[in-house]
């Protein structure tokens, strides 16, 4: 089994108080500015948004891959909505763009689809409206950063 640790700090009282968060390679601020509102820093619904999308398009790899279509690139965007009032990540929407060579629309779709229900991070957040949305571009068409 492999063990992943993070750490988090937290001073002071919920609206005044910032934080620092730690775990393999980042370490960054976060507040209730950053968290509720649009302050600097990050968040845990955007680090939890980072891990999804990251794991949805392994995931998506290695099912496009398993079916004889191995994919030259898959961008994954996460959109985590987190509702105040219920203080609950109501839904996280995917948006994924995949150059996969000899792939249709409809069968990225399909197995797009099968990622969002199969990464680790999804059966994780089972709880919560995964939506998943997919897009077959050609490499030229896609990015060289993120869209953020």
């Amino acid at each position: 089994m492999i063990t992943r640790r993070a750490y988090a700090k937290w001073n002071g009282g919920i609206r005044k108080g910032k934080g620092a968060l730690r775990f393999e390679g980042f370490e960054g601020p976060y507040s209730f500015a950053s968290r509720f509102e649009q302050g600097e820093g990050t968040s845990p619904e955007a680090l939890i948004g980072a891990a999804h999308a990251g794991c949805f398009s392994m995931a998506l790899s290695q099912i496009l891959e398993k079916g004889g279509a191995a994919p030259r690139s898959i961008e994954t965007t996460a959109d985590v909505h987190l509702d105040r009032g219920q203080l609950r990540i109501a839904r996280i929407e995917l948006h994924t763009r995949a150059d996969v060579p000899g792939m249709d629309a409809a069968a990225l779709k399909r197995h797009a689809e099968e990622a969002g229900r199969s990464c680790p991070v999804s059966k994780a957040l089972a709880g919560v409206e995964i939506e998943v949305d997919a897009e077959l571009v050609p490499s030229a068409s896609a990015s060289a950063e993120p869209v953020i």
